[in-house]
C-alpha cells in the first residue's frame, strides 16, 4: 500500500515536471483564494470578542456568544431573516427560468451576427454598477411624479405611491434583479448546450421530432445537471442579502423595511450606529454557517433524486 502511495506521488508529480506551464495558470486562482478566503478566517474569533481597536485581535477581550445576543434577539429578527431567504428564492427560481428560455432561444438563433449583438445587449446589465442602477429606478419610481405614473396615466390608471407601498417591491426587485443578471447565468447554460452532442439531435430529426420535443426530451434532460449545480452554489448564498443591489435602490427608506430589509442592510445600519465589529462578525459567521448547511442539505436531496447532479 506505501509503495502504490508513493508510486502516485511520483507519478503526480512527473505530471507537474512535465506541464509546468498548465498548473501554473492555476497559481493566480489559489493566490485569490488564500489571500481572500483561507487567511480571513482567522478574523472569525472577532465574532467572540469585544473587538477594540487599540488591544487588536488577540488583545481584546473574550465575551463569549454575547456578540450574537443583538441580532437574534432583535425585535425584527424573523422579518429580517423571512426578508432575507423571501427574496433570495424569488431571484434563485426566476433568475435560473429566465436564464434557461435565454440560453434555450440563444440556440435556435442561427444568424450569428444578430446573436452576437443580442448576447452582448443581454449580458451588458451585468456589468452596471447598482449604483447607476438605483439612479435607473429612482427616476422611474421615485420623486413628485414617478416616470412610471406617466406612463400608467396614459393608460388611464391610477397612480401608485410606489416609495411607501412595501408590499410591492418582493415584486420589483426580482425583475430588476432577473434583468441584471439572467443575461450572464444564460451564457453558461448555452455553453452547456453548445456541449451537446449533435448525433443527438439528428436522430431526434429523423425520428420526426419537433423542435418542441427536442427541447423537452434531449436538450433540458441534459441541461439538468448544470442548472442543479448552479442552484447548488446559489443556495450556498441564500443568507447573504445582495447588500449593493438593496441598498443602492432602497436606501434608508424606512417605509420598505417590512419587506426589503434583509441581514446584511440590518447588519450595516446597526454598524453605523453602535460601531459593533464583533456584532457584525458574528452575523457573517452565522450566515456562512447556515448556508454550508443549506449546501449540504440541498446537495445530499439532489443525490438522493440523481447523483450525476449533485455537486459533490
Amino acid at each position: 500500500m506505501q509503495y502504490q502511495l508513493n508510486a502516485s506521488k511520483r507519478s503526480k508529480l512527473k505530471h507537474i515536471v512535465q506541464n509546468p506551464f498548465l498548473y501554473a495558470m492555476a497559481v493566480p486562482g489559489l493566490l485569490f483564494f488564500l489571500v481572500f478566503s483561507y487567511f480571513p478566517i482567522y478574523g472569525i474569533i472577532i465574532a467572540f470578542k469585544d473587538y477594540n481597536f487599540a488591544k487588536g485581535i488577540t488583545g481584546s477581550d473574550w465575551v463569549g456568544f454575547k456578540n450574537f445576543d443583538y441580532f437574534f434577539t432583535s425585535d425584527d429578527f424573523w422579518i429580517i431573516l423571512r426578508n432575507t431567504l423571501v427574496l433570495n428564492m424569488l431571484f434563485i427560481v426566476f433568475t435560473t427560468v429566465a436564464a434557461v428560455m435565454i440560453a434555450l432561444m440563444f440556440n435556435e438563433i442561427r444568424n450569428k451576427y444578430f446573436k452576437r449583438i443580442s448576447q452582448s445587449l443581454i449580458f451588458l446589465p451585468y456589468f452596471m454598477s447598482w449604483i447607476v442602477v438605483g439612479m435607473i429606478v429612482q427616476s422611474l419610481f421615485g420623486g413628485e411624479e414617478p416616470m412610471i405614473n406617466t406612463w400608467l396615466q396614459y393608460l388611464s390608471l391610477e397612480p401608485v405611491n410606489w416609495m411607501f407601498e412595501s408590499k410591492l417591491w418582493p415584486y420589483i426587485l426580482t425583475v430588476i434583479r432577473v434583468w441584471q443578471g439572467a443575461g450572464y447565468l444564460s451564457i453558461i447554460f448555452l455553453a452547456a448546450i453548445t456541449g451537446i452532442s449533435e448525433d443527438l439531435y439528428e436522430a431526434a430529426r429523423i425520428d420526426g421530432a419537433s423542435k418542441l420535443q427536442i427541447v423537452l426530451r434531449i436538450t433540458l434532460p441534459l441541461l439538468v445537471p448544470t442548472i442543479m449545480i448552479m442552484t447548488l452554489l446559489a443556495v450556498g448564498k441564500i443568507f447573504n442579502g445582495d447588500f449593493a443591489m438593496i441598498y443602492a435602490i432602497i436606501g434608508d427608506n424606512s417605509s420598505l423595511y417590512p419587506t426589503t430589509d434583509v441581514i446584511d442592510t440590518f447588519v450595516f445600519r446597526s454598524m453605523r450606529q453602535l460601531h459593533d465589529f464583533g456584532m457584525s462578525s458574528a452575523v457573517g459567521l452565522f450566515q456562512s454557517i447556515m448556508g454550508l448547511i443549506f449546501v449540504i442539505t440541498a446537495n445530499w436531496i439532489t443525490r438522493r433524486v440523481s447523483k450525476e447532479s449533485a455537486l459533490f
